[in-house]
Order: C-alpha cells, then structure tokens, then sequence
C-alpha cells in the first residue's frame, strides 16, 4: 500500500520501539529485525515519479527519453491492520553451500506478545490512544528432525471461547480490555498421543510456528 503520510509521522510507531532493547535469539529480536527502518542507496534506490517529471518534462516523454530518475529513500515494514490471529513462522533453514541445513536453535517467545512496537502510528483497528496491542499464545508448532525428514507435533491450549475475538472477526468491533494470558491447559499432540504439559514446556519448544489470538 502506497501512502503519502506526513515524513515526520511516516515511521512512528504505537508505542516507542527504541526502548525495546531485544534480547538476541528472541521472537522480539525477530520482529525488531524485520520491521528495522533501511536506508535505500545506490543500486538500491527508488524511482521517483516527480524527479523524473521535473527532469524530463511532461509524462508522456519518459518512456520515449528513458532518462528515470532514482532517489535515496527510506523503506520500513509495519503492521497497518492489527489481525484478530496472528501467525508467526520461523524460518528453520539456512544455505550451506549448494545445501540446506535446519537450524536447531531455540527462539525465545513469550506467552503474551505486545505488537504495538511494530505497528504504524495510524494502525486502522487500534482504538485512539492505545499505545499496546496484545496477544495470547494458544498453539505452537514442532518439527523434530532434519531438512530430508523428521516429525511434527504441535502444543495446544485447551481455553474457553474468547467472545470478544469473535466480534473482533465478524463484527470488526475492537475487543475488551484484557491485559492477562487466557486462562486453559496446555497439551503436547503427537499422533495419536495427547497428554497435558505445563506452559514452561511450552516456551521452552523449538518452535516453527506460533499462533496468538489477540487481547487488546
């Protein structure tokens, strides 16, 4: 989507992600990096409409002259509409030469996430004032194994209706304020085989994707 916010406003955020301070190997970590501002230079540069209107003249002689002009820009990735489910999928692969490896490593993730920091100042379905846009984790997703084979299983929370999600799908009415991780057990489904697990085995999963029902 393209807009032509105010420069000054253009990059701010619901709440003030300077002072996050990720931890490293983090899901936070993870979404700091990928909403991260990039400065857009050399190869990288944008083509600007109005530079090369103002250098070549009328529109219709662009395409004729082929004279574009391009322009150092900045470029930021931020959440514009807050989801009533939000999913998050790890990348579990790197190159290795001409090969795949998996990646093994743990990725800390939170059982209550605050995307307010990743959102545009102007995000549509925050109510005005709101500077927090919670969400509760109630699935998580487990491979075991390596890039040719291996197994998934997946961690579920067993919890009551959430009504106030519901209007927030079909309704697109903002939910009530709810601060607090929805209360249900945890179970580990493998096949067949379900048992009960506490919400530490949980956040301490090789997670591959995550799944968060949102609360405020």
């Amino acid at each position: 989507e393209v807009s032509t916010d105010d420069p000054e406003t253009a990059f701010c955020t619901l709440a003030n992600r300077e002072e996050l301070n990720p931890e490293e190997g983090s899901i936070h970590h993870c979404l700091y990096q990928f909403t991260r501002n990039e400065t857009l230079t050399e190869t990288n540069k944008l083509l600007c409409d109005v530079c090369t209107q103002r250098h070549c003249g009328p529109k219709n002689n662009i395409k004729s002259e082929k004279k574009y002009v391009y322009t150092n820009a900045k470029k930021q990735m931020l959440i514009s509409l807050a989801p009533p489910i939000l999913t998050l999928h790890l990348k579990r692969f790197q190159h290795a030469g001409f090969n795949l490896r998996k990646v093994n490593r743990h990725i800390k993730f939170p059982e209550v996430i605050d995307l307010a920091p990743f959102c545009t100042a102007k995000c549509k379905n925050v109510p005005e004032g709101n500077t927090k846009v919670l969400y509760s984790l109630y699935g998580v997703v487990e491979h075991s194994g390596t890039m040719r084979s291996g197994h998934y299983t997946a961690y579920v929370k067993m919890r009551a209706m959430n009504n106030h999600l519901s209007d927030l799908v079909l309704r697109g009415q903002s939910p009530a304020l709810e601060t607090e991780p929805v209360k249900g057990q945890w179970f580990h489904i493998s096949d067949t085989h379900v048992q009960p697990v506490s919400v530490s085995k949980v956040l301490s999963s090789q997670a591959y994707l995550l799944f968060y029902e949102r609360l405020l």
